[in-house]
């Protein structure tokens, strides 16, 4: 056994990052596809999670991401209150070189074969024209076209969510649930931020953008020239007068370094995995920073693929997803009674909720 593998494996059996069920290594030589399946827990139902395409630098990354992808979606359908435990799979490669029909097709078998344990959808380079294919070969897929019996763009209410939750931090720290004259940066403008930037405009927010993408800081610009870019996520975060921070792209936005020179007073953004390491929900409580859980606030994607499942109806998956406030707010008041980081307590609740149902 290689340090590598020993190294997964330990993180799968041995540390508080693992405790999976089950993992599942997919391989398709005929069209190129490396997959790795994570199943994390089914405890409040089948693992629900999407589908993430990346060229990852290693086997061993990608098997890592799965990993704490994977966890994070099982304490998010237990926040949002779904039936569902938490899975994630990520597809290696890069998706603008590899992706074909016969790969998304062979993907959707190795999904089937889990029998129905497993329920894909959407996620970073993956979107619902795949989804399409995958169901091809595997009925439990969600995020598809309406044309093929789905909800379609689940960013939609996923940006709704964070809203919500944006607002409930601005209740709990300010006292009023309004945007209005604060100042937001978005970092990370695509799917989902470019939706979140048009809720915070109607709000009647200052908002500041970037991505690495030009093109997706373009068109936010262009159609809405209010709308201030700066070069990088550097940048952003040391903004004079930042309010509020959204890190909207890939996972480890909060670290050390970031946490150190951030000006805003509250973090909620819609990317999974924001905390780069244990402890760094606490440097952000030792700054005064509120960070509004991401798996609590980015809920409302999966809210919508779930319910397409049961025959999706948009209103209700807004209702539920309007809730978010709630649990947000509820989260502040479980951390301040428990003298804990949000983070802390909305992990509290989760575990419980998962406990009961065992």
């Amino acid at each position: 056994m290689t340090e590598a593998d020993n190294g997964v494996l330990r993180t799968l059996f041995h540390s508080d990052q693992g405790g999976h069920e089950q993992v599942v290594l997919c391989q398709d030589r005929a069209s190129g596809l490396k997959a790795v399946i994570a199943l994390h827990s089914t405890a409040l139902g089948p693992a629900l999670g999407g589908t993430r395409f990346y060229p990852y630098a290693s086997e061993e990354e990608a098997v890592a991401d799965a990993l704490n992808l994977a966890r994070g979606m099982s304490y998010k359908n237990a926040m949002a209150g779904l039936e569902h435990g938490g899975g994630k799979a990520v597809i290696i490669g890069d998706p603008d070189r590899i992706k074909s029909e016969a790969l998304l097709l062979a993907y959707g078998r190795f999904v089937a074969s889990l029998g129905g344990r497993y329920v894909t959808a959407c996620d970073v380079g993956t979107y619902v024209a795949d989804m399409d294919v995958v169901a091809r070969e595997c009925r439990w897929t969600t995020g598809r076209s309406p044309e093929n019996g789905g909800a379609g763009d689940s960013s939609v209410l996923t940006a709704f969510g964070v809203f919500q939750g944006m607002r409930a931090s601005a209740q709990h720290l300010w006292g009023d649930p309004t945007l209005r004259g604060r100042k937001v940066g978005v970092a990370g403008v695509g799917k989902v931020g470019h939706h979140l930037v048009e809720h915070l405009l109607a709000d009647g927010a200052e908002v500041v953008v970037t991505d690495v993408r030009e093109a997706s800081v373009n068109r936010i610009v262009h159609k809405h020239p209010s709308v201030t870019a700066v070069a990088d996520t550097d940048a952003l975060i040391r903004s004079e007068g930042l309010d509020i921070y959204a890190p909207c792209a890939l996972g480890g936005a909060l670290n050390d370094d970031s946490v150190r020179v951030l000006t805003a007073k509250v973090v909620c953004g819609a990317a999974n995995n924001q905390l780069a390491h244990p402890g760094v929900e606490k440097d952000l409580a030792d700054r005064s920073i509120l960070y509004a859980p991401d798996y609590v606030v980015n809920a409302g994607g999966v809210i919508q693929v779930a319910d397409e499942l049961h025959g999706f109806d948009f209103d209700r998956c807004k209702a539920k997803a309007t809730k978010i406030f709630d649990t947000t707010l509820a989260i502040f008041a479980r951390a301040k009674k428990d003298g804990i980081p949000p983070a802390a307590a909305a992990d509290r609740i989760a575990e419980q909720r998962m406990a009961d149902a065992r």
